[in-house]
């Protein structure tokens, strides 16, 4: 799903800023930026993310400003082996070598800068901004609810037309088969054909899938409004549900009737591909 949070903390020598993005993806992938956090903090981030989302690719980014201390090294040994070195060359005098001479020369002296982090501010700013990642990722949540709802509220009024409608079908289909045989002109016992016209009609019953998707609908409106609802769930049901109604595009052959059917799956199918985002 996706979802945008972020927060700053600013004084005069300190700013953290953190920005979580989220996109639709089937799994979990967590990304911090930069990529140099602490390991405290970077397993700190990493776990508290996964623990709120199941699904998405996530992206934390942090700009961080601390106040940072340099400490000088002087390396002894480079420098007396230096020192000597001059000395015994005649054209200086190594009586007027100063620091700034020496400073830039490789080796000599070193500089180790290090920047005073407090996890406490960075772990603050980072959750924060993913309170209003969440709040933001349930807003939208709330609206594919709704979306999903009127897909199956059509959905169950489509299959309820073609259930009002299916004994009307299945007697017109063994008019139709029965009339088909009678002007082949031949000579058929009429009790057998009776029977296997009967079971040809009822291969094209839809009744079954009727209930069945009914049954699905109902599965996937409790799942939808439950509190604990999972996104995995509702895709199997959605699975499910898929089946059946391409079962019932296939069997009826009234092209009015065929036509709500393709509908009927057309948005099943719109549902799978927005719920394999959804947590």
């Amino acid at each position: 799903m996706t979802g945008f949070g972020s927060s700053r903390y600013l004084d005069k020598k300190v700013e953290v800023y953190c920005e979580i993005k989220t996109v639709n993806h089937r799994f979990l992938e967590i990304s911090t930026r930069p990529n140099d956090l602490n390991s405290e903090l970077d397993i700190f981030v990493r776990d508290l993310a996964s623990k709120k989302m199941k699904r998405g690719s996530v992206d934390i980014r942090f700009k961080l400003k601390f106040p940072t201390e340099s400490k000088y090294i002087v390396n002894s040994l480079s420098l007396k082996n230096l020192l000597k070195t001059i000395k015994g060359i005649k054209q200086i005098k190594s009586d007027n070598v100063s620091f700034k001479d020496i400073k830039d020369m490789p080796g000599i002296i070193g500089v180790e800068q290090k920047t005073n982090i407090k996890p406490s501010i960075v772990k603050k700013v980072f959750m924060e901004s993913l309170v209003k990642l969440l709040e933001d990722r349930l807003s939208e949540g709330a609206k594919i609810e709704k979306l999903f709802l009127q897909k199956i509220n059509n959905i169950e009024k489509n299959a309820l037309k073609i259930l009002t409608a299916n004994r009307k079908l299945t007697k017109k289909r063994y008019d139709n088969l029965n009339n088909k045989i009678l002007n082949l002109s031949i000579t058929l016992d009429k009790n057998r054909l009776e029977q296997e016209v009967a079971l040809l009609v009822l291969k094209h019953d839809v009744a079954e899938e009727i209930e069945r998707i009914n049954f699905h609908s109902k599965s996937l409106k409790e799942e939808l409004t439950s509190k604990k609802a999972s996104g995995k769930k509702i895709d199997f049901i959605l699975q499910e549900l898929f089946r059946e109604t391409s079962t019932l595009s296939v069997k009826l052959d009234e092209p009015l009737y065929k036509k709500v059917a393709l509908d009927m799956k057309l948005s099943v199918e719109e549902m799978r591909e927005q719920a394999q985002n959804i947590e």
